[in-house]
């Protein structure tokens, strides 16, 4: 076995508490909620916190981490981070009732070196800005993105697998995940070949030019989607997509019981943050045609993050497949509501900004979420509320326990 004594120990006595957790009644009512959302028919909307400001939140050691091996250290993160959520802000999220073990997959990328320069004013910070070089500076430069090639290292997965059955026996039941996801997210990355500057001045002088760029990076990930559609390590059993939780009569019905390891069978999330600083037609003529290559192949889709959508859902609408919308703080959220329709999920993303100042006004954010849910329940919008992105809190993670307070105060109001 890979790990000490002592390791095995902090790791049994991790998969313990996990234990205590998961086994509560109240994950199968909140797995049932969720799939009432997801079916489009809210009881009520339904909260998710996640990416968290690990710096700021260590004061207990509850992310003191002990182990070395890299993937052992992964899931001693997985059983921390969900001990310490649950135990702090729990809102709507589901414990399954096993230890998820993950196989070893590697994704090779799109094989381009990125220049990065990464700007810090502070050490410690999980946002750090950065300045990405333009490597992709005429068509000849295409040819340096790479098809996605996906591998799976059986010898290594099996044997992880044997090492958790005997650290977790008796402790916890175990599960081999099935796989990976895929963010369909050609423009990020393209961002970061370019530097966002040159990629928004070619869309307008050398639209031919990005078309060929984002028809690569398109090509180059439906590379990845059928090799792994080969290899069969699609994850059609996690819970998440993009920190919401996943839960679907017709691909995830119960935990850990999905429809099989295949992109069809399984959720994506999509994006293009770039495009929040285009105009809708340019979102329709330069990211639905490739998004929609990409999202055919999957069974349902989350499609956004950052990117302002409700100038745009006329369009994002007919992506395929496609049942949730985000909502970032930069759409307009009446227009959202108007136009969302009954049939995709509303996924506001409620800004971190208010708790990241030297106080937090606590009506404003009361006013700021109550909006959101009448918005929604006057239009009949189906609503999640997700607060994510949270780089920091001033060093003061009871803010997170506060704003979850008032966020179920108000979904259970609705």
């Amino acid at each position: 076995m890979s790990l000490s004594k002592q390791e095995v120990e902090v790791l049994k006595k991790l998969a313990s508490q996990y234990m205590e957790i998961a086994s509560l009644t109240v994950h199968k009512e909140k797995r049932d909620l969720w799939k009432a959302l997801n079916r489009g028919k809210m009881k009520r909307p339904m909260v998710c916190i996640d990416q968290l400001p690990y710096n700021e939140l260590n004061a207990n050691g509850d992310f003191s981490y002990q182990i070395s091996d890299p993937y052992w250290r992964n899931v001693e993160h997985n059983l921390r981070n969900t001990i310490f959520t649950w135990n702090n802000f729990p809102v709507d999220m589901v414990v399954e009732p096993y230890i998820t073990i993950p196989k070893v997959i590697s994704n090779s990328g799109y094989g381009i070196r990125t220049e990065i320069h990464t700007l810090r004013l502070d050490e410690d910070t999980t946002a750090a800005s950065v300045h990405y070089d333009n490597v992709l500076k005429d068509f000849e430069d295409i040819e340096k993105i790479k098809d996605m090639e996906i591998t799976l290292d059986e010898t290594a997965t099996n044997l992880h697998f044997e090492e958790a059955k005997e650290i977790f026996k008796g402790i916890a039941p175990i599960i081999q995940g099935h796989g990976i996801g895929f963010s369909l997210s050609g423009w990020d990355r393209l961002n970061e070949f370019m530097g966002l500057q040159n990629l928004l001045i070619d869309l307008y002088d050398r639209p031919d030019f990005m078309h060929a760029c984002i028809d690569r990076v398109t090509d180059a990930t439906i590379a990845g989607i059928v090799g792994a559609n080969k290899l069969q390590v699609h994850d059609d059993i996690v819970n998440l997509c993009h920190c919401s939780h996943i839960y679907t009569d017709e691909l995830l019905p119960d935990f850990g019981q999905g429809k099989g390891p295949l992109s069809q069978n399984s959720w994506a999330f999509g994006l293009a943050q770039p495009f929040t600083a285009v105009s809708p037609q340019f979102f329709n003529e330069f990211e639905m045609p490739y998004i929609s290559r990409m999202a055919k192949h999957f069974g349902m889709i989350y499609y956004g993050c950052c990117d302002r959508m409700d100038d745009r859902l006329e369009f994002a609408k007919k992506i395929p497949n496609v049942k949730k919308l985000s909502c970032s703080p930069w759409s307009d959220r009446k227009n959202f509501a108007e136009n969302i329709g009954p049939d995709i999920v509303m996924s506001n993303k409620p800004t971190p900004a208010f708790l990241a100042g030297d106080s937090v006004d606590w009506d404003e954010v009361m006013k700021d979420l109550q909006l959101t849910a009448d918005l929604a329940k006057s239009n009949g919008a189906n609503l999640e509320f997700i607060l994510k992105d949270i780089s920091t809190v001033n060093s003061r993670p009871e803010r997170i326990n506060q704003w979850a307070e008032l966020a179920m105060r108000i979904v259970e109001d609705f």
